[in-house]
């Protein structure tokens, strides 16, 4: 769990320096709704990942800046809670969920990590596309960049 708890590390860093990127740039748009979607897909994993229904909460909701700063705050303490309390769980554990359409599927603990983590850096990839086509200087969110 100790690669994939740094990948959530670096998750949490990367989306600080978006946001940060996003409000220095005052850019709002198809990257805020990326940012957005993100940040929303962060929150129904871990609902998932502990076990309650996520039926209820949006995968794609625009917002603003300040209720994405916050519910980054929410998830990043959430992720943090829950490799707390899991630290000696087995990864491999299986978890039971319905996806957005209420179809239900099961997959490992580690299986769903990996996938929040790798779903962030795809957006964050996408936003940083966009910044650079509305002429604004892309940020570096690359794991290597974090853990140096």
């Amino acid at each position: 769990m100790k690669t994939i708890q740094s990948m959530f590390e670096h998750l949490d860093w990367a989306n600080r320096t978006i946001l940060d990127t996003l409000q220095q740039a005052e850019v709002g748009g198809r990257p805020l709704s990326l940012f957005s979607h993100t940040l929303h897909a962060e929150q129904v994993w871990l609902t998932r990942l502990r076990g309650k229904d996520s039926s209820g909460l949006p995968i794609w909701a625009d917002r603003d800046l300040a209720f994405c700063a916050e519910l980054m705050q929410r998830n990043a303490e959430g992720f943090d809670a829950f490799f707390a309390e899991t630290a000696e769980a087995d990864p491999d554990r299986l978890i039971a969920y319905a996806n957005s359409k209420g179809v239900r599927f099961t997959n490992s603990a580690r299986d769903i990590l990996t996938h929040v983590a790798l779903h962030g850096q795809y957006h964050r990839g996408q936003i940083n596309l966009l910044l650079r086509e509305s002429g604004h200087d892309p940020v570096g969110v690359d794991y290597i960049l974090f853990a140096r």
